[in-house]
């Protein structure tokens, strides 16, 4: 006869689980805040990693302009045939941003070709400069070109 139970004990146990289950599946405000500090970490690294990433993308792109400076007067050069010594430079705007070219044509004397008696190689030098951020930045491009008579030797 005791063992039967009211409808009320039914109830308040019940009751009672579910409380325990809502407790055990819902998140504490401080796991929360937690969980926001984390993401706002992560998300301010990502925007720092995207800046650094636009801050290459933007000197990769001024070096290129650089290269390509450099390469167009070196070509300017050649086309002339064998080059007479001497410098000359040249300042040139190229996307907003300015650039300073200096090309320099001189003799190569390197005693191994002395000594093997070849003359007439010169050497074609290209410096470009231009200013990024507080600095001043700066690239050489060289290549050696050849009088056409030592062929004829």
């Amino acid at each position: 006869a005791g063992a039967s139970m009211s409808k009320n004990d039914i109830t308040s146990e019940d009751r009672r689980h579910a409380a325990q289950s809502m407790r055990t599946r819902a998140f504490t405000f401080i796991e929360v805040i937690i969980a926001l500090v984390i993401v706002s970490i992560s998300l301010l690294a990502l925007i720092r990693l995207h800046l650094i990433s636009i801050r290459m993308m933007e000197t990769a792109d001024i070096v290129s302009q650089a290269i390509l400076l450099a390469d167009e007067k070196i070509a300017e050069t050649l086309a002339v045939g064998y080059p007479g010594q001497g410098a000359n430079s040249g300042t040139v705007e190229k996307n907003g941003r300015v650039f300073h070219r200096q090309t320099e044509i001189t003799d190569l004397q390197l005693p191994q070709l002395q000594q093997a008696d070849i003359a007439g190689l010169r050497k074609v030098l290209v410096d470009v400069r231009w200013g990024q951020g507080a600095g001043r930045k700066h690239l050489q491009v060289s290549t050696y070109v050849a009088d056409r008579r030592l062929n004829e030797k």
